[in-house]
């Protein structure tokens, strides 16, 4: 608050009678603004101090003085200064007093004009006089255990309501949006765990056995022509068996979107299976990755399986099947067949891929085609059961084995 050009206080700094500023208002300096004292009582007109900021004048609430009686001399007065110093006539330093019940009464009116009062050394000694009580309606204060007491249990309560919202503004923001919960990271930190991560989430995805996956088809288009590269499933499985063993190795083609390890599974299980070329232990198939094998089952697009079986004068195009092309290491599988059965087994999926493979492997182990011969006899393995089950008016049974069980 700006001074007046003399150094007088400005109009609503309260003053003794005598002129000599309220003990712990700032004097003016010419020519300056006032400074700015830090009492915790000192507010901006317009806070929450209710009748009591605009007593001494806007800005400054301070207790009020009496006029001054006989005796007075320049500087606070004694009985003002002692009030806050002992109990005498007013409360005591060792009273206890709830701060925050005001007091009952009323202010005394205010006597004279603080700044009509002359100007006052302020480093006067204060005179000796009789004991002054303190305004009513106002806390005592004193220098000390119980101003500071106050002081400290002002800045508590303060603390206190900054706590609660801060609080309540944390919670809200956990639960922003109808109630949705915090982040799984914001959980992670909460929980301690290092780095704020949250463990990752199980896909959901239920593991199909492999029978599952057989009984499935899988989208390939029957004009499919694919890049003709060809690469190795890895890993390898045993003979089971102690008769006459053949080594083989899987080749998938590059791009076609089925799950390689799938088929080269289904190839070791069937042809190692009793009902199949190893009947009697008579044969036995060992699946290689690596080296020289005595054939490669290789599950190719239908475009690229026509490219190998017609080197060996095989046409697979006009009913779209699968071929052992014998003139190369390469027993054919057509994939669209592969992914998408026949007609003629219907839903049947996982026995025609059962069937797809016995009868190419049976070419290469040297058996031709054959039909069945009596009304509703089962198929045998090396008709062509993609083509067609019935002939000549025999209506022959689909099956996928050499050997099948009566």
């Amino acid at each position: 608050m700006p001074g007046l050009p003399d150094g007088t206080p400005a109009h609503g700094m309260p003053r003794l009678p005598d002129g000599t500023p309220a003990h712990g208002v700032p004097r003016l300096r010419e020519g300056g603004p006032a400074a700015r004292g830090g009492h915790p009582q000192q507010r901006e007109a317009g806070g929450g101090w209710g009748e009591f900021a605009g007593a001494a004048g806007p800005g400054v609430v301070v207790p009020r003085q009496r006029p001054a009686g006989p005796g007075a001399g320049a500087g606070p007065r004694r009985e003002y200064l002692d009030a806050f110093a002992d109990g005498r006539g007013g409360v005591g330093l060792d009273d206890d007093i709830d701060v925050f019940t005001p007091r009952t009464g009323k202010p005394r009116p205010a006597e004279g004009h603080p700044a009509d009062a002359p100007e006052a050394d302020a480093g006067d000694a204060p005179p000796a006089g009789p004991p002054a009580q303190p305004s009513v309606g106002l806390p005592a204060q004193r220098h000390g255990g119980k101003g500071r007491a106050f002081t400290g249990i002002a800045a508590a309560a303060v603390t206190t309501v900054l706590a609660v919202v801060v609080a309540g503004q944390v919670a809200a923001s956990q639960h922003h949006g109808g109630g949705q919960p915090s982040s799984a990271a914001d959980q992670a930190r909460d929980a301690g765990i290092p780095g704020g991560e949250a463990p990752s989430a199980s896909p959901g995805t239920v593991t199909l056995s492999y029978e599952q996956k057989m009984d499935r088809t899988y989208p390939l288009s029957a004009t499919l022509k694919g890049s003709g590269k060809f690469e190795t499933v890895p890993g390898s499985a045993k003979a089971p068996g102690k008769g006459q063993k053949y080594t083989y190795r899987v080749d998938i083609e590059q791009g076609l979107g089925l799950d390689g390890e799938l088929f080269a599974e289904a190839v070791q299980k069937t042809l190692n299976d009793d009902r199949s070329w190893a009947h009697d232990g008579a044969r036995t198939f060992e699946r290689v990755s690596s080296g020289k094998p005595d054939f490669v089952i290789t599950l190719a697009s239908p475009g690229t399986t026509a490219k190998w079986c017609a080197k060996s004068g095989l046409d697979t195009t006009e009913d779209n099947v699968s071929c052992d092309s014998a003139a190369t290491e390469r027993v054919m599988i057509n994939a669209y067949r592969w992914a998408e059965g026949s007609k003629t087994y219907g839903d049947k999926i996982h026995a025609y891929r059962q069937m797809l493979i016995n009868h190419e492997v049976g070419h290469r182990l040297g058996h031709g085609h054959v039909t069945c011969q009596k009304d509703g006899e089962l198929a045998p393995v090396m008709q062509q059961q993609t083509k067609f089950l019935d002939h000549d008016g025999i209506h022959c049974l689909p099956n996928p084995w050499p050997y099948p069980r009566s």
